[in-house]
């Protein structure tokens, strides 16, 4: 599994806490950037992660600003991308399991870095069930083309 991990100067101290844990989990990650806590654009850094994931080159997505919502509404503007904004390990297992998300979006001023490694692992570790969920997830994917002509 591939993670493209990303952030703006809100998440930049989230951010390394979750690197530190995909390197001890040996789990393969490529840093996007911020890096460090000079302010920037969150959409700079939503737009990076989401076409690497939305391209194929990466499996799944990780993304952190100061609240998770901004940087979940930058990326859920690139085609293929399903950008789940996680608060709890129940809602990240849900993201993967039900929505089949390829991106979990964390915020660093709501979220500590002891709940955030859980979420990371519960959407890392969840798997997607389709069956029920394939026709909404479906759905979704005819909205977007709709809207993406």
């Amino acid at each position: 599994m591939k993670i493209a991990v990303g952030c703006d100067h809100g998440g930049f101290s989230l951010k390394q806490v979750i690197i530190e844990h995909l390197k001890n989990k040996n789990i393969q990650f490529k840093d996007f950037g911020t890096f460090d806590t000079s302010s920037v654009d969150y959409p700079d850094y939503g737009l990076a992660v989401a076409e690497a994931v939305a391209s194929g080159e990466y499996d799944k997505g990780i993304l952190i600003c100061g609240t998770g919502i901004g940087i979940s509404i930058a990326a859920n503007k690139v085609p293929g991308i399903r950008a789940a904004h996680c608060t709890d390990t129940f809602s990240a297992n849900a993201a993967g399991e039900h929505n089949n998300a390829n991106i979990i979006a964390l915020g660093e001023r709501i979220t500590g870095p002891g709940l955030a490694i859980d979420i990371v692992d519960a959407y890392l570790n969840s798997k997607f069930q389709g069956g029920r969920h394939e026709g909404r997830i479906n759905k979704i994917s005819e909205i977007e083309k709709k809207y993406n002509k």
